[in-house]
């Protein structure tokens, strides 16, 4: 199994508009969390139909989003999944030749951020059981500054270093088998210029 890219950007409407499906990007949010995975699996956890789970995975695994992975028992019925990457980009500069084009890219950053709002609510209203630590280690905060576009682009690249680091952290502590406390931890940001 070749080893996974990083970050795929995402340059080609047909593949945005395969992952800004709302099935489809529950699906690879749910792979990517697991790391591989079969689609009766995957259906369990987005609570859907395994004829529609596996469907939908072979529109990932069309637009090389995800591809297939080893088999992890010795069921050989069973099809297991992986993303194909880490992650991916999707950059509004890859997207703004062509009106259809820039709407398609609208439309998947408004699914995407409509996702994420929605797994903070969910946190929301299940706070009570994460106890006092993972409450108080929870973060949600504003800051309004005053930047230059090369500033705001510095501070992007920043926060997503970070972000890695602990991610890379974090992996090479599974790795080696402390898994001891560790829960999936979403990091939402948004860094952008608005006017009053």
């Amino acid at each position: 199994m070749p080893k996974k890219e990083r970050d795929r950007r995402i340059t080609d409407v047909g593949t945005l508009k395969a992952l800004a499906h709302p099935l489809r990007m529950r699906l690879y949010r749910a792979l990517t969390l697991a790391g591989t995975a079969t689609a009766s699996q995957l259906a369990e956890q987005v609570d859907e139909a395994v004829s529609l789970a596996s469907y939908h995975l072979r529109k990932l695994a069309e637009h090389g989003l995800i591809e297939e992975a080893a088999p992890q028992s010795e069921d050989g019925r069973e099809r297991w999944w992986r993303p194909a990457s880490d992650g991916v980009r999707i950059s509004d500069e890859d997207f703004r030749d062509a009106p259809e084009k820039a709407a398609a890219h609208t439309a998947a950053s408004r699914l995407f951020h409509t996702q994420r709002a929605d797994m903070y609510g969910r946190y929301l209203d299940e706070r009570a059981h994460w106890g006092e630590e993972w409450n108080a280690a929870a973060e949600s905060s504003e800051a309004a500054l005053r930047l230059t576009a090369a500033e705001l682009a510095e501070l992007t690249r920043e926060m997503l270093a970070l972000v890695r680091r602990y991610d890379e952290r974090g992996r090479a502590a599974e790795a080696a088998g402390d898994v001891e406390g560790r829960e999936n931890v979403a990091v939402h940001t948004y860094a952008f210029p608005f006017r009053a």
